[in-house]
């Protein structure tokens, strides 16, 4: 039978092995390792370094040693290991390792006399240190020494099994944490695409709470009002991903494009990219969606094509006019009576104005979008003098329409950008005018307080429904319908006056019923107007 001492070796080999296969928590298995090492050794202290990313040794578990003392005995071992370092590399005992364990003995109690330190090495690779002391000097024999080693070693085994369960965990989780808060959607599906899972984006895109979507078939929960590019069963069908990965070639990603149905049966433009995951077999186990909502995406580019044709027609109709009346002055085999040369030349001055005023709108527009602000050059402006100006223009562009002015004679000035301002009652006189193709009245007045001055330009045209007005002041956009088919115009008049309005300080809105005209309105601080 064997002697008592040989027996609890035996069990404490027997308890580390256990640790090895029933822990996976490496606080855990340092713990258990520890205690098994410290009664092994009859020790009555003992504490476990692991090595780290900068490669040096830092406590990780102790027993008997007070917290305080932890940052100091750091520090001695990172000398204690520099030593040992040393040592090793010119093949021979290096007194400093026993003098720095007798100084940590020390530093933990007085009464230690004797440190017994166990490397952790696993392949070759040193992961830590294990050290016990206890109060009693002792020797150990030839067969004391290998048992001891042979229980470092499954120590060692233990803690790089720990460590590398930690990592893998802590590699879980923070892939996990950015599928979960990713902004595009986020789901995982099995090869027979039922949802595994179902991360926040994907909730808030698709209407479905990630509860009710995990289990059910994709088709369930990705309902299509359109596909415009791509089917992801019919790809299936048709042999993919398999077909993609014959030869071990990289797999191919499944684009997907259409209008969602989501959960309460509103629409969403989305793009879907699946991409399969195999086994080591070549088996199909996952496919992995990125779903991302391209809404605005062809939003702006409906805007993009709505700006090309615009802008198009635009830039061409005034070019055409000028180069025509050009022409028509320039031939050579007719004589042209002044009156007709001087109205010919006032046709070319007016279309090359439009064409200015077209591209300033322009310009405007761009920088206002690069930089979200309007730059104001401020000075005293008399707002309804103004107007009258801006009367006394486009009462020279129209014979069917009245215009009237309805300013109080006490109206006062504003400080504010001359220009611009300038710039906003032009757009609301023309807009008037154009959506009054029956002509009318066109009366442009304004109110004041002692805070702020606000200016309106009423006219007798179509109006506006509830749809309109929502938008009306929207880069690009013109109101649907026959006449606006038929005006002139880019969609930014209104967009830039709001800007202007704004960076002033003020607010701009309109009034309207269809068939009963409409009424924009604006108002700005009377003292002070700051640019934001």
């Amino acid at each position: 039978m064997l002697p008592d001492f040989r027996v609890r070796q035996r069990d404490f080999l027997l308890e580390i092995s256990r640790a090895i296969t029933a822990q996976l928590d490496l606080n855990e298995v340092l713990r258990r390792v520890l205690h098994a090492s410290v009664a092994m050794l009859a020790g009555q202290v003992g504490l476990i370094a692991l090595r780290a990313s900068d490669d040096r040794f830092y406590i990780r578990a102790v027993t008997g040693i007070d917290s305080e003392l932890i940052p100091n005995l750091n520090q001695q071992l990172h000398d204690l290991t520099a030593l040992a370092m040393e040592a090793d590399e010119k093949a021979e005992e290096s007194s400093g390792v026993s003098e720095r364990l007798r100084a940590m003995a020390e530093e933990i109690d007085a009464e230690l006399r004797q440190s017994v330190a166990l490397p952790l090495t696993f392949a070759g690779e040193p992961l830590g240190l294990m050290i016990v002391f206890r109060s009693y000097r002792g020797s150990a024999t030839a067969n004391d020494v290998q048992i001891l080693q042979s229980f470092a070693d499954q120590a060692a085994i233990a803690v790089h099994n720990a460590q590398l369960y930690e990592r893998i965990d802590h590699e879980r989780n923070q892939l996990a944490a950015i599928l979960e808060h990713s902004a595009d959607g986020v789901m995982i599906v099995t090869a027979d695409l039922h949802i595994l899972r179902f991360n926040r984006a994907l909730e808030r895109m698709t209407g479905w709470s990630a509860m009710d979507a995990i289990g059910q078939h994709q088709d369930d929960i990705l309902r299509w009002k359109k596909l415009e590019h791509g089917d992801l069963q019919e790809a299936i069908d048709s042999g993919w991903p398999f077909e993609s990965a014959t030869g071990g070639a990289p797999q191919t990603p499944l684009y997907v494009e259409g209008d969602l149905i989501r959960r309460d049966n509103m629409t969403l433009s989305i793009a879907i990219t699946y991409a399969p995951l195999f086994n080591a077999e070549g088996q199909l186990t996952n496919i992995i969606a990125n779903v991302r909502d391209i809404t605005n995406f062809r939003q702006a580019q409906e805007m993009q094509n709505t700006f090309v044709s615009i802008i198009s027609h635009e830039l061409k109709t005034p070019v055409a006019i000028i180069k025509g009346y050009a022409a028509t002055l320039r031939r050579t085999d007719a004589t042209w009576e002044p009156a007709v040369v001087n109205e010919n030349l006032g046709v070319i001055e007016d279309e090359a104005d439009r064409l200015d005023a077209l591209i300033q709108n322009l310009l405007t527009a761009s920088k206002l979008q690069a930089q979200r602000e309007i730059s104001l050059d401020l000075g005293e402006v008399w707002l309804d003098e103004l107007a009258a100006l801006a009367v006394e223009r486009f009462s020279k562009q129209t014979t069917e329409h009245r215009f009237v002015l309805d300013f109080p004679q006490n109206f006062p000035p504003v400080q504010a950008d001359d220009a611009r301002l300038r710039q906003v009652i032009d757009n609301l006189l023309n807009n008037a005018i154009k959506y009054s193709p029956g002509g009318g009245e066109v009366v442009i007045g304004g109110s004041f307080d002692d805070q702020t001055i606000s200016v309106y330009v009423q006219d007798e045209g179509v109006g506006l429904s509830d749809e309109d007005q929502a938008r009306v002041f929207d880069r690009f956009y013109r109101v649907d319908g026959r006449l606006s088919r038929k005006t002139q115009g880019t969609g930014l008049g209104l967009y830039l006056a709001k800007a202007i309005i704004e960076a002033h300080g003020g607010v701009i809105g309109v009034e309207s019923r269809p068939g009963r005209g409409a009424r924009f309105h604006f108002s700005i601080p009377r003292e002070r107007a700051k640019s934001r």
